[in-house]
């Protein structure tokens, strides 16, 4: 905890790191955690890496210059930090697969941060070459080196400090554009000693997971917080664990983890999908951190899988609901050693925004803990007043964690950074909650919020409530607020799901028209459609997030392709392609 506090960029923090400790393992890459099938890197090797791409990086590039980063996880963290050796800033992007949105992704984020390099492996180099080329990204040269083979013995430390610029880390883009945010080296590490104090996290504590390592949860909650504290992070990768999600709790068993986060869908997708033979001889019982994070938390979920995988030794005092957001560098606020604590409140009195808890019944409501590193301000969302207790509102924050603000958007960065009269200096997270007994809480996004006829309702609750009553369903879908023609101003609810394989078409009718009935009938709301899609067809950020805003696009435009839909007429969708439609 000290080096966290005393360190002035992160640079001095790793170098410190692989003296203290050169023969530890750093990095496990694990590709088959029951057969213990992994790839190494110590400290020592880590650092050694680090230094030879610095090398290579300040032969070509200015101090200062972004880099795009688009590997695999091991290769991905040794090219981060050698960004960080070499004084420049990291830019970290997926890998582009077959789908155009994905590419114009990458694209945008390497335009909007004016890259003058692209990090890539060599098992990827021809594909992101390629790429480049097709995306017309004119001067940018592509360097694809695992590190391996470079000897890094000319580098030599760069002249850095806690506010200098350590990476650029783009938005998920669940509500809008992605945009980058201006992380520091005292943001990093600020975070770090935020997270390891909040939830008591030791020196040397092992870290991991399949949280991509271009998402802040991946590479700001998992795999720099277990360097900057000495131990060890293993890691696979987010399509493994979509394949094999028993893979990840293998892993947590086979490489004695104690801190592995994941969002709720990741929870959702084990209890459903792993099967008894899969998990013969699994111990959960060291498992100390189940960080819940990153999308809406479900108590509903972290109940079920508590259940799934007690016999495998899980504690439910394991879940660690968090809340976090990139704007904050990852890690606002969470919980340890107690597990979910939830608050039953009026749902009525909920949708006019006020917090009223309630005995029974209820809508529950899961506590993120306290933000302790934080001052914490829940402001009415237009006037930016303070709001008193028992209100809910728009959560601002202030501290050494608050990233500088979006790159090359000054405007942005005034109004989300730079909230409040007087003194000033919030961030506006965007998100909405309240503080009660000391402990966050969060009911959604301001600009997802569901307006119909004067209720505000949050389309996670309708989501998850279709989820909890039929187990056709898939483990994602996305609601949303559409117009009806005819004049007025009326608004309906539009509810698209993923549903399991290979239902006939007579499963879909029935199964569209009960949660028809059954959202107008819980929610009170007019529903303008339900629109059942195949695995793989409800829009997701790199990180997993529900994109509402993009699936209410989507939807109007036509462009959902569809295994069943019933849609009111007065819904202005231009069409719905699907095998089944009823209109």
């Amino acid at each position: 905890m000290t080096d966290l506090t005393q360190a002035v960029h992160a640079v001095e923090l790793i170098r410190a790191r692989a003296s203290q400790r050169p023969e530890q393992d750093a990095i496990i890459r694990v590709r088959d955690a029951r057969d213990r099938q992994d790839e190494r890197l110590s400290y020592a090797e880590l650092d050694r890496r680090a230094r030879a791409i610095a090398d290579l990086l300040s032969g070509r590039c200015r101090s200062g210059s972004r880099i795009l980063l688009l590997q695999p996880p091991v290769d991905f963290t040794t090219s981060f930090l050698g960004c960080l050796y070499a004084g420049m800033v990291a830019v970290p992007a997926p890998l582009p697969g077959r789908f155009r949105h994905e590419r114009r992704r990458v694209r945008g984020i390497a335009e909007d941060a004016g890259i003058s390099a692209v990090l890539t492996d060599p098992g990827h180099g021809a594909e992101v070459e390629e790429l480049v080329g097709e995306l017309r990204l004119d001067g940018v040269e592509v360097l694809a080196t695992d590190g391996a083979d470079l000897p890094g013995d000319a580098w030599s430390a760069p002249a850095i400090g806690r506010d200098d610029l350590a990476m650029l880390q783009y938005t998920s883009g669940s509500t809008g554009d992605p945009k980058g945010v201006m992380v520091t080296h005292g943001n990093l590490l600020a975070n770090a000693a935020a997270l390891a104090g909040g939830l008591g996290i030791a020196e040397g504590t092992r870290f991991g997971g399949w949280a991509p390592q271009f998402h802040d949860m991946g590479l700001l909650a998992q795999t720099l917080p277990a360097l900057f504290l000495g131990g060890s992070c293993a890691l696979m990768t987010p399509t493994e664990f979509i394949k094999r999600p028993h893979q990840w709790l293998w892993m947590i068993d086979r490489y004695d983890i104690a801190w592995s986060p994941a969002p709720n869908f990741g929870y959702e997708l084990c209890t459903r999908r792993a099967v008894d033979e899969e998990l013969a001889g699994l111990d959960l019982s060291r498992w100390r951190y189940a960080v819940n994070g990153s999308e809406p938390v479900q108590v509903s979920t972290m109940e079920e899988f508590a259940e799934r995988f007690a016999a495998h030794g899980f504690r439910a005092e394991a879940f660690s609901p968090c809340y976090g957001l990139a704007e904050a560098t990852v890690y606002v606020s969470g919980v340890a050693d107690r597990g979910p604590v939830a608050v039953r409140v009026d749902p009525d009195r909920l949708e006019q925004h006020e917090f009223v808890p309630v005995t029974e019944g209820g809508r529950r409501l899961v506590a993120h803990g306290p933000a302790a590193d934080y001052e914490v301000r829940i402001a009415d969302p237009v006037t930016g007043a303070e709001l008193p207790g028992g209100r809910i509102g728009e959560i601002w924050l202030r501290g050494n964690s608050v990233a500088r603000g979006y790159w090359q958007r000054p405007d942005q960065t005034e109004a989300t950074f730079r909230a409040g009269p007087g003194d000033g200096e919030f961030l506006r997270t965007g998100d909405l909650g309240t503080v009660h007994d000391g402990e966050l809480y969060l009911t959604g996004r301001r600009r997802e919020v569901l307006i119909i006829r004067g209720r505000n309702l949050y389309p996670q609750d309708l989501e998850q409530e279709m989820r909890l009553r039929h187990p056709e369903l898939g483990s994602v879908g996305a609601a949303f607020a559409v117009p009806l023609t005819g004049g007025g101003g009326e608004h309906a609810v539009v509810l698209t799901h993923e549903v399991r394989p290979n239902l006939p078409e007579d499963v879909l009718r029935d199964l569209a028209r009960r949660m028809k009935h059954e959202v107008a009938d819980e929610f009170g709301v007019s529903v303008g459609g339900i629109v059942l899609l195949a695995r793989g067809g409800v829009r997701r950020t790199t990180s997993g997030k529900v994109q509402r805003a993009e699936m209410r696009s989507l939807f109007l435009a036509g462009d959902l392709v569809a295994q069943f839909a019933d849609v009111d007429r007065r819904v202005p969708v231009a069409a719905v392609e699907q095998e089944g439609m009823s209109r």
